[in-house]
């Protein structure tokens, strides 16, 4: 029997779904717990794909760790909680080459990509959804530079660490533009709020119908 779970790096904890498929097989559950988290740890903050394979018969079990989903690596390099709400309109981030080629280096084993630079592409095609900024530019451009060649030395030799200096401008460029989309989606929120508000305003209030109570009638009066 194999099972397959979506683990929190580190800290999975017990749940009635996973208890009702461990208990009949007679596997403790709090041993899976302590096996999975000690295998996920250094994913911790993240969710982990997890294949348990349960044997009945010995009461034995393995865990599989499988890398994280690409999203969710970059969202941990950036120190960010999500992705953008709004595809290709809000930034969430600004990552350097090298963040890239360590996330690539990362999920190359479980990818399909031919080699690191062709996961490297792969994972900037990903920024694209979380709303990452790549350099400074749209993932769209590096993917370009990528096939250039622009980025060749760094991917051949697997550079991931970031100097503090291009780290700065990289931050400092971020801050710009994340000060510009606040104020943009302040002023769309004011006049959403605003049309609204005239609509309401327009709106016809319902006519109030006064009703007359009816006579008694002579069987009603007799009484």
């Amino acid at each position: 029997m194999i099972i397959k779970i979506l683990a929190e790096g580190g800290a999975m904890t017990p749940n009635p779904s996973l208890s009702q498929k461990f208990g009949p097989a007679g596997i403790n559950m709090s041993h899976v717990l302590q096996k999975v988290n000690d295998a996920t740890k250094e994913f911790k903050g993240i969710k982990v794909p997890v294949e348990i394979s349960v044997n009945p018969i010995e009461k034995t079990f393995e865990v599989k760790v499988f890398s994280p989903p690409a999203s969710e690596l970059l969202k941990k390099e950036l120190g960010i909680e999500k992705g953008s709400g709004i595809h290709g309109k809000i930034k969430m981030g600004n990552a350097s080459i090298e963040q890239i080629i360590s996330v690539a280096k990362t999920k190359f084993p479980n990818m399909l990509a031919r080699d690191l630079k062709a996961a490297v592409r792969n994972i900037v095609g990903t920024c694209v959804s979380l709303g990452i900024l790549i350099e400074n530019k749209h993932p769209h451009e590096i993917q370009k530079e990528i096939g250039l060649g622009v980025y060749d030395k760094e991917i051949k030799s697997e550079k991931i660490e970031t100097s503090k200096e291009r780290r700065k401008e990289l931050d400092d460029f971020f801050k710009k533009i994340k000060e510009e989309q606040d104020k943009l989606l302040k002023a769309e929120q004011a006049a959403k709020e605003a049309e609204k508000a005239a609509a309401e305003a327009t709106t016809p209030a319902t006519p109030v119908v006064a009703t007359t109570p009816a006579k008694p009638t002579k069987s009603a009066k007799a009484k």
